[in-house]
């Protein structure tokens, strides 16, 4: 249910792009949702279409771009993507600690028509 405002927050930075550009409607938001961000792209999905209505979003494409969250090695420095119940690194073998990559949450691109 923490998508609701979520969304509400995506209509409104778009809606005042749209506005700041003398544009008559969004037509297209690019989202990227980490698998670690604390969102799920599909309820915002829902929430977009119905939240969208009467705005200049109605009727706009919502693209979400979900990033895996991935794993780093301390030893070998490489990021991975951890297999279920392990942490282990595929190179090395040791434990690997939580990367950042897996936490985005932002708009990427906002198309609008003039």
């Amino acid at each position: 249910m923490h998508e609701f405002p979520i969304t509400k927050q995506i209509i409104k930075i778009a809606s005042d792009k749209a506005k700041e550009n003398n544009a008559r409607k969004v037509t297209r938001i690019a989202l990227v949702v980490g698998e670690y961000s604390g969102f799920i792209g599909d309820s915002i999905m829902m929430y977009f279409d119905i939240i969208s209505k009467d705005t200049p979003c109605e009727g706009a494409v919502l693209e979400i771009e979900n990033v895996k969250a991935k794993m780093r090695c301390p030893d070998c420095e490489i990021y991975y993507v951890r297999k279920p119940l392990s942490f282990a690194c595929p190179e090395c073998g040791k434990d690997g600690e939580p990367s950042e990559i897996g936490k985005e949450f932002y708009v990427k691109n906002i198309e609008i028509e003039t």
